[in-house]
């Protein structure tokens, strides 16, 4: 697999990989998503390719003192071979390179496979509450 920056020609085959591993949700729309992040010099989103095809992503930024996970995504066929491991590799490189100390992301609580995931990759679970508002009316 080939990992690289985002280009605009992925958006329709990085959203159907989104839809394919039931990232969405009905309150974030993935095109918005996209735009909003690559719109900005604090986050990327990076895609792995497998013969021209989009196999995994994973979406990545900053706000100047953490670095953040979304999106992390791999096709569901393709699962189970190091690849969402690669592409959390390459994430966290991105950050780092940009003077990123840590590095967090958000886990549904009722999601045991994705948490195991992380666990094996040495992340730790922190006690927190997260607090939330929107700001789109939505």
């Amino acid at each position: 697999m080939d990992i690289r920056a985002f280009e605009e020609r992925d958006r329709s085959a990085v959203i159907a990989l989104w839809q394919a591993c039931d990232l969405t949700r009905p309150w974030n729309d993935p095109d918005s998503d996209i735009s909003f992040c690559i719109s900005r010099a604090e986050s990327t989103i990076l895609v792995g390719e497998r013969d021209g095809k989009i196999v995994a992503s994973v979406m990545t930024g900053h706000d100047g003192h953490r670095g953040w996970l979304y999106y992390l995504a791999v096709d569901p066929t393709l699962q189970k071979h190091g690849l969402g491991r690669a592409m959390v590799a390459t994430a966290e490189d991105w950050l780092r390179q940009r003077g990123v100390p840590k590095v967090m992301l958000m886990v549904r609580p009722e999601n045991d496979r994705v948490r195991a995931f992380y666990d094996a990759l040495g992340y730790a679970e922190e006690p927190r509450v997260i607090f939330s508002r929107r700001l789109d009316g939505k």
